[in-house]
């Protein structure tokens, strides 16, 4: 985000998609070469920036670049909701180990998450189409990230409250009649 809004102030918005692309693609590069694997979220988020950044810088058009959160927010939430839906948890994939919690912690903060992303979605579609580019790059760089972390925090008693050792067991089904 330093590289897009550093390019944005020197030279203007082209020059900062063809930046963001760029630290995109040399972060998920850095990464595969440091780890050997390439994390999930910031793979989509690289893809997403190249498809809409090269459009927009193609196009000449700011739309597509413009779009880009939107698509990346309502990529977010469908997964999650999808993984609902068939009984997943993407989010206890990427993160069961940083966060153990039980089953009922992760399907509501699969579910508070997946609708913080289509709200931040929707903001991001008003604040793109009623204001500046000045001020939607401004939303984009630093609101977009400091609220998706004030969200990220507030999910802590969350957390807390849903730890396996805080959570009752749940009852288990035994059919088998007692010996």
């Amino acid at each position: 985000m330093a590289v897009f809004l550093g390019a944005y102030l020197a030279y203007g918005l082209a020059a900062a998609t063809a930046a963001l692309i760029a630290a995109s693609t040399t972060a998920c590069a850095l990464s595969y070469a440091l780890t050997r694997r390439l994390p999930i979220m910031p793979l989509v988020a690289a893809v997403v920036v190249a498809i809409f950044g090269g459009l927009t810088l193609w196009f000449h058009d700011d739309t597509f670049i413009k779009l880009k959160p939107t698509i990346v927010q309502l990529l977010f939430a469908a997964v999650l909701l999808g993984g609902m839906v068939l009984r997943r948890s993407p989010l206890r994939a990427m993160l069961g180990t940083a966060w153990p919690m039980g089953d009922s912690g992760w399907r509501r903060l699969t579910i508070r998450f997946a609708v913080f992303f289509l709200v931040m979605a929707g903001i991001n579609e008003a604040v793109w189409r009623t204001q500046s580019t000045d001020t939607w790059v401004m939303f984009k760089v630093l609101a977009l990230p400091g609220l998706t972390m004030l969200f990220a925090l507030a999910q802590v008693p969350l957390l807390t409250r849903h730890r396996p050792e805080a959570e009752p067991a749940a009852a288990s089904l035994d059919l088998q009649p007692p010996a």
